[in-house]
């Protein structure tokens, strides 16, 4: 996609890169050579995608569009929870006994144990 000022090319960048339209429509807003309206228009964007990438723009610059996205740690299940459950699957313990004794719910093991960070032993035939 190329960006045309007049009859001057000002930018360009491959049509699939979001964060590159985001930065570029966001520094035109910025600038003065577009308002919000006429990049909603142009592009067929929402107002409020125009004015969170100008948020964001203002406030980290550049650089802000391409930092890696903040996520959440474990909120329960940190590292040395996981082991004290592990520890009790491996004593023999199911998962309605290892919430309760851990205080814990009984959901958040079964999905846990679903994506794999904790295993229970296999049952005897």
């Amino acid at each position: 996609m190329t960006y045309i000022y007049g009859n001057l090319p000002i930018f360009a960048h491959d049509i699939n890169h979001l964060k590159t339209f985001r930065m570029i429509s966001s520094q035109l807003y910025v600038n003065g050579s577009a308002t919000q309206a006429e990049i909603c228009r142009a592009f067929g964007v929402s107002k409020i995608s125009v004015k969170r990438s100008v948020k964001l723009y203002r406030e980290k610059g550049i650089a802000g569009f391409f930092e890696k996205p903040r996520r959440r740690g474990p909120a329960v299940l940190t590292p040395p929870v996981l082991e004290k459950v592990q520890e009790c699957f491996d004593s023999g313990l199911s998962i309605p006994e290892t919430s309760r004794k851990l205080s814990l719910k009984a959901d958040t093991l079964r999905k846990a144990v679903r994506a794999g960070k904790l295993h229970l032993p296999q049952k005897k035939r």
